[in-house]
């Protein structure tokens, strides 16, 4: 059951184009552990291998084999009351981010779900596994984050909430690129 729910999340994002190749992650709590896809694993054909069972806050032998975005993972699941994390590469909130502190999105559908998304990591080296802790204190806020220039992180009790968060993040990003790309200030009715 815990590998169909990654296959299903993994699959819909890779087709959405929302993770490439062996870019983004996913992972699910239990109790003290946490499962992860594997480092470099295939979001859009995950298989039994890729999911990685390690501690939250120790090390074990499987630990080197998570994705390498594991110590933010862990970060979050000490800071919130996440049971899942959906950390993708959505490509118009990426370029978003390296515009602006906050993106606003527009749809109305997203809008009382999220009515804003820090932007983090301006000014800052980002690399995989970096801003462990400045994305899990913004997480105890917000239900999806973006690291500048990165991907987003998302949260819930499922990982198909937290995909939902970043699939309706995307979609209004790219509404708002559209709009700028034709030069609408605002949309008229």
């Amino acid at each position: 059951m815990l590998l169909g729910q990654f296959q299903s999340t993994g699959r819909d994002l890779c087709s959405r184009g929302l993770v490439c190749s062996n870019s983004g992650n996913l992972s699910v709590r239990m109790g003290d552990r946490l499962v992860i896809t594997r480092r470099g694993g295939m979001l859009g054909c995950l298989e039994e291998n890729d999911l990685i069972e390690t501690g939250i806050d120790k090390n074990d032998r499987f630990t080197p084999l998570a994705s390498s975005e594991l110590p933010v993972h862990r970060a979050i699941y000490r800071a919130t009351s996440a049971l899942a994390i959906v950390h993708a590469h959505p490509p118009h909130a990426v370029a978003m981010s390296l515009m602006e502190t906050e993106i606003t999105p527009n749809c109305s559908e997203v809008s009382p779900l999220m009515e804003r998304v820090p932007v983090l990591g301006w000014n800052m080296e980002v690399k995989p596994g970096g801003l462990a802790d400045i994305i899990a204190e913004a997480l105890m806020q917000y239900h999806i984050v973006m690291v500048r220039g990165h991907g987003s992180f998302a949260i819930g009790q499922l990982l198909e909430e937290a995909h939902n968060y970043t699939t309706l993040f995307e979609a209004s990003c790219q509404v708002l690129c559209l709009l700028r790309s034709l030069k609408v200030s605002e949309v008229r009715e």
